[in-house]
């Protein structure tokens, strides 16, 4: 369910992030405000334009989130510390702490509204400690990160 509702989400930024860019075009009064004249095919070419972005939000979330996993060895009393300020120097503030798991959000209010409300960092215990998910590009850098700071202090 989480992904469709990330597909959805998706598919409206992107819709929103056309019509924008069509109205400031109209706008400046660099095309057209008549559908007809500004598609080929008219409202046809809506469609195919919504099936489009469609597809890419269904597939976008796939690629775009990803779990990995942190070896972080120790006991959480002896890491915690460590994490919460690595994250906070990452631009993350911890929403929730459950036994051992850990829920980080941005603090950056401009940076939550251009993910779509998707900036959610989730780290899970396991055995050697901890499986990270989140977006992508953040995950590779906050697991790496956070395995040369906590492996070098010991």
């Amino acid at each position: 369910m989480k992904y469709f509702i990330r597909s959805l989400k998706y598919f409206l930024y992107i819709s929103i992030i056309l019509i924008l860019i069509l109205a400031a075009l109209a706008a400046f009064g660099l095309v057209s405000t008549d559908i007809n004249v500004l598609f080929r095919d008219g409202y046809k070419s809506l469609l195919k334009i919504a099936l489009m972005f469609f597809g890419v939000s269904l597939v976008y979330p796939k690629f775009g989130y990803t779990k990995r996993g942190a070896v972080l060895p120790g006991e959480y009393s002896e890491i915690r510390d460590g994490i919460i300020s690595f994250m906070e120097s990452r631009g993350y503030r911890l929403e929730s702490e459950e036994n051992e798991n850990l829920t980080f959000r941005m603090t950056s209010s401009v940076k939550k509204i251009l993910r779509v409300g998707e900036d959610r960092i989730t780290m899970t215990r396991d055995m050697a400690g901890y499986v990270v998910e989140g977006p992508s590009k953040d995950i590779i850098s906050i697991v790496y990160g956070l395995q040369e700071r906590l492996n070098r202090s010991e």
